[in-house]
């Protein structure tokens, strides 16, 4: 990420930390540009090559009260959602082209020795991330701040396995999920350390349609532990790899986001930014549409 494109990001990650401080307040553009260090103008513009939208809808999108909302909406058929979304079928993306693997009870004992990780540094619209993988698929990715202690990270989940700085073309295929084009992307498989109970959690999130949000009770009764919502909460809080399983789109039964591994701010500007593009894959779809 070049310093103009570390500097923009900084910007918006600041107002979506303020927006999601004092949306109560409903704070006027002026207000959050001002947290920018930029003018309206200029903040308006750069907001809308960011997010896909202006900063208005947005924070429509990441206040407690538009979360309770699709949850009432979507609670009693959260797997069924894909067509109110306006993406069809893509909807259901991570349930598509997203599976899983468990490592051998072998290499999740011996912390991956005999294995060869293959990582690599990318940028995406939340920042930088860290990508790696076996010869089985991708193994971990994390949104990260520091090269350094993101590399240190994942040599300490894998003690005993080789590592080499090597970008691997599913590495971009992974990234590919934040272009925004979905309608070409590859089939990625998950190479993932985590106990048959962590699995089946974090499949389980596959199945969240983008757009959408769900509960740790409600992950529970999908999983058929509905009294282990705390052991639920503990997997999703492990989950090895950012986005594409997506943990972000689980939010407390309240209504409030609840925290993410990888920064609250981050996770409010996921939600926010994944409706975003539903909301112009709406538009657009309904442009094609003949009268239009």
């Amino acid at each position: 990420m070049n310093d103009q494109a570390k500097l923009n990001y900084h910007r918006v990650a600041v107002a979506i930390d303020y927006i999601k401080q004092h949306f109560k307040k409903q704070p006027s553009l002026q207000e959050i540009a001002a947290q920018a260090h930029t003018s309206p103008y200029h903040f308006q513009r750069l907001f809308c090559e960011w997010a896909g939208t202006s900063p208005k809808k947005f924070l429509q999108y990441v206040s407690v009260e538009y979360a309770k909302h699709l949850l009432k909406e979507r609670q009693a058929t959260l797997f069924e959602t894909a067509l109110e979304t306006g993406l069809s079928g893509t909807s259901r993306l991570h349930d598509l082209f997203i599976t899983i693997e468990g490592m051998s009870p072998a290499e999740y004992k011996n912390g991956g020795q005999h294995l060869t990780i293959r990582y690599s540094f990318a940028q995406s619209p939340f920042g930088t991330l860290i990508v790696a993988s076996t010869d089985k698929g991708i193994c971990h990715m994390a949104f990260c701040d520091d090269e350094q202690t993101a590399l240190g990270i994942l040599k300490q989940k894998f003690a005993n396995a080789s590592f080499a700085h090597v970008p691997e073309p599913v590495h971009q295929d992974a990234l590919a999920i934040f272009q925004g084009d979905w309608h070409n992307l590859r089939e990625i498989k998950l190479h993932l350390k985590g106990s048959a109970f962590q699995l089946k959690v974090w499949e389980s999130l596959l199945k969240i349609p983008m757009g959408g949000l769900t509960t740790y009770g409600t992950i529970a009764k999908e999983i058929g532990r509905s009294s282990a919502s705390r052991a639920v909460g503990n997997a999703i809080g492990s989950n090895p790899v950012a986005y594409l399983i997506p943990c972000h789109r689980v939010i407390q039964s309240t209504g409030a986001l609840g925290d993410y591994m990888w920064g609250n701010t981050r996770k409010t500007a996921i939600i926010g930014w994944e409706n975003a593009q539903i909301e112009n894959s709406r538009l657009l779809i309904g442009a094609e549409q003949p009268g239009h």
